[in-house]
């Protein structure tokens, strides 16, 4: 079973951050992200001033299997939005919660708000 990522454990990997190494666990047992999450870490490395060819370079060198967000993701996720809305998630935060409902999968993520906020997704905090 594949374990999906938020942008934010995949950052927590990159920068080295405390529990990166539950975010390396996951990558070796090969993990996915969905395109959206996918976006907000290049956009996020970009802003550190990493060029987006060595940003993707970073990235591809995980392995990650990408996900598409095709129109039954947005539609997944924008389904979250009213019980969600309170926990302050984003676009991305429901995106990966959607898709790891989607695979029946757990979400990594470091942000703690996602904490029950889907009872169908086992969220696993990396720190």
């Amino acid at each position: 079973m594949t374990t999906v990522l938020d942008a934010s454990a995949v950052l927590a990997l990159l920068g080295d951050e405390p529990g990166a190494d539950r975010v390396v666990a996951a990558v070796e047992d090969g993990a996915t992200i969905g395109a959206v999450n996918l976006a907000e870490v290049l956009t996020k490395l970009s802003d550190f001033g990493m060029p987006l060819s060595a940003a993707e370079g970073v990235l591809e060198g995980l392995g990650l299997e990408v996900v598409a967000f095709d129109g039954g993701s947005a539609r997944a996720a924008a389904a979250l939005r009213a019980s969600t809305r309170a926990r302050g998630l984003s676009l991305g935060d429901r995106a990966a919660l959607a898709l790891a409902a989607a695979l029946g999968a757990p979400v990594l993520t470091t942000d703690r708000a996602w904490q029950g906020a889907l009872s169908s997704v086992e969220v696993v905090l990396v720190r």
